[in-house]
């Protein structure tokens, strides 16, 4: 049995999955960010010995994070959740655990889950991305995680889409992240009518015209950050995740908009919905490691 653990900004999410992927127990509880890095390391033990007990079994365990480990310093960096940067919090997690665990970003966990027995599961080289309250995204190929020796493959969001635009948390301007997330759809829309991403799409679809603006704005520069990706990559698949995938015109007119942008005469990537939802995080936590050890693929050298 393994044990999952999606560790996000307002929810931490936990699993167990038994041999064939079967998800035997799921349980969630607020992220308590507030209280800080020691609270939410708590909060993960405490997760972890409650679906063990459950279980039964002692469990390998594999964790979901925001942001990445430093291969130079072996410290969280790139975290949204700041308190969380700077910290050891692999070393800390295996010492309150009393074993060895996988850690990885949480988008390469989502990208993993999708490649493995998701949505992408016949494709060999399969980009995974989310779109949610950020931007990130993971490369699998052959059902194994590519990392890469800084640990940042995938992180399209932190690419500069509009020189000299938006402030963004990681201290550059216009990044792919303040455009392309649910902030960033929203962003422009006037502070004294608060809405939701999800608002603003249903606005559009119901003929708003300020509303059809903002999405039809959207689909442009979504069209030419992701055909950058496709130009570098080239992957057979590229898997949507977060909130804003279940915006429908992703998969025609965001796909057309893709078309427009990329370095050849026709689009032969899949453009594909997850098949778990905001689970796949979760799931991909747990599929770091293998069903069965004897049988690991493995994760490149900067999987630890």
């Amino acid at each position: 049995m393994r044990i999952g653990i999606d560790l996000g900004g307002t929810k931490i999410e936990g699993v167990v999955l038994d041999g064939t992927g079967k998800t035997l127990l799921h349980h969630r509880q607020p992220t308590p960010a507030s209280e800080g890095y020691d609270a939410i390391l708590l909060s993960i033990v405490d997760m972890v010995s409650g679906l063990e007990s459950k279980a039964g079994h002692r469990c390998r365990v594999g964790i979901g994070v925001p942001g990445a480990i430093s291969t130079r310093s072996s410290v969280l960096k790139n975290s949204n959740t700041v308190c969380l940067n700077g910290k050891p919090i692999k070393q800390d997690l295996e010492r309150k655990l009393a074993r060895d665990i996988r850690l990885e970003n949480d988008a390469n966990c989502f990208s993993l889950s999708e490649a493995i027995d998701g949505a992408a599961k016949d494709h060999a080289v399969v980009f995974g991305v989310i779109m949610g309250t950020g931007v990130g995204g993971g490369i699998v190929c052959n059902k194994t995680l590519h990392a890469g020796p800084q640990h940042i493959a995938g992180e399209w969001g932190h690419n500069v889409l509009i020189p000299n635009g938006r402030p963004c948390y990681c201290g550059k301007l216009g990044c792919v992240e303040t455009y392309l997330s649910g902030p960033g759809l929203i962003y422009d829309w006037p502070s004294d009518q608060p809405i939701t991403a999800e608002q603003l799409i249903a606005k559009a679809d119901a003929g708003d015209k300020r509303a059809e603006q903002s999405v039809n704005v959207f689909l442009q520069r979504f069209g030419v950050a992701m055909a950058t990706v496709i130009n570098i990559l080239d992957p057979d698949a590229i898997v949507l995740g977060g909130g804003l995938s279940n915006i429908e015109h992703l998969y025609m007119a965001g796909k057309k908009q893709v078309m427009r942008h990329v370095f050849n005469d026709e689009l032969r990537t899949s453009l594909l919905r997850n098949k778990y939802g905001d689970s796949s995080g979760v799931r991909g936590a747990a599929q770091l490691w293998p069903a069965d050890l004897s049988d690991d693929p493995g994760i490149t050298k900067s999987q630890s």
